[in-house]
């Protein structure tokens, strides 16, 4: 009977003891192996403010107005009255010839090349200059089918030079409505005419923007703070009295990319939260687990990271890579990374 009790004994204790251990792991070590989850958000504030939307097109400056003047019959050259470069109007004289004909301009403008001079035996229809009027020019532009119906003729614009920096009020003149298709897209053509300075002349590149809608004194808000449920209705998370994050339903209006209208759901000076990251961090057993990991990974990639420098000679490396070219480029990039060439 003693033998049989101790025995009986002995399993009570060990269960007790595997007791002990299992509220031990259970109230102890599982705690010190969670991982704590800590969420950041970006804060946005509703300002008063206008916003103006507007299209904006490609082009270049073209000649409107110009003239080449030719010989009526074959003569000699008796008289030249003008020089390259020279301004004229309308009814100037150009060249007089030996048949007794004066060449004259018929448009204002600038003599653009004067092709003879005094004494030159010239043939029927060979050029003698061209005149051409750099100060009105004209702007092209491809509209395509989406939103060609939302231009019309007698619409404003401002046509902007790109390399000279300088915009010029103009309307847009005419509307060419039939397509010249590229793909899948029908494309029209647009024209303005333009009154530029000296310094613009044909060729040169041009943006030209067509404005649209436009409010002002209105509530608006970064695009980036908005989100959208599945109806495609617009939301913000705003913070209540409780301290609790709420979804406030928002009804918006126009936007120019950056930022939008917002006609209810906020106010001037409301402030919005987007959720930025979820981190998650390592407590307690876990952290030291992971540290001992951490420590294992880095003195591997340091082991490799000398095999690659003491090889890199060999390869004719640069920095970002064997044989690259590792320059931060307009973009931003790292050497070697994106943006880098």
């Amino acid at each position: 009977m003693n033998k049989k009790r101790r025995k009986w004994i002995k399993r009570i204790v060990w269960l007790v003891i595997l007791a002990l251990i299992g509220c031990g792991v259970y109230f102890i070590g599982l705690p010190m192996l969670r991982a704590s989850v800590t969420t950041t958000y970006d804060t946005y504030t509703a300002t008063t403010g206008s916003i103006s939307t507007d299209l904006s097109f490609s082009g270049s400056f073209a000649l409107k107005n110009s003239e080449t003047l030719a010989a009526p019959s074959a003569a000699t050259v008796r008289s030249v009255y003008v020089a390259a470069g020279d301004s004229v109007s309308s009814g100037d004289r150009i060249a007089r010839l030996s048949t007794g004909d004066t060449v004259k301009a018929s448009i204002d403008g600038t003599v653009n090349t004067l092709d003879v001079a005094e004494g030159d035996e010239v043939s029927a229809g060979q050029q003698l200059c061209q005149i051409a009027d750099f100060r009105t020019l004209s702007v092209s532009i491809r509209i395509d089918e989406y939103d060609i119906g939302e231009v019309s003729v007698g619409d404003t614009c401002t046509v902007t030079a790109t390399s000279q920096e300088q915009s010029f009020e103009s309307t847009i003149s005419r509307i060419n409505y039939v397509s010249q298709s590229t793909g899948n897209v029908a494309y029209y053509t647009a024209t303005a005419d333009v009154e530029v300075s000296e310094d613009i002349y044909p060729g040169m590149q041009a943006t030209t923007t067509i404005p649209q809608d436009s409010v002002e004194n209105v509530v608006i808000l970064k695009m980036d703070a908005l989100s959208f449920d599945p109806t495609n209705q617009a939301y913000v998370w705003m913070m209540d009295d409780s301290g609790e994050l709420q979804q406030v339903n928002v009804e918006v209006g126009i936007n120019n990319g950056s930022y939008v209208e917002i006609r209810s759901g906020l106010s001037d000076g409301d402030t919005v939260y987007v959720e930025a990251q979820e981190e998650e961090t390592a407590t307690g057993l876990l952290s030291l687990f992971s540290g001992l990991q951490r420590n294992q990974f880095n003195a591997e990639r340091g082991n490799r990271g000398n095999w690659n420098r003491e090889n890199a000679g060999n390869n004719g490396g640069m920095p970002g890579g064997p044989g690259s070219n590792a320059s931060s480029g307009s973009g931003g990039g790292f050497p070697g990374g994106p943006g880098g060439n």
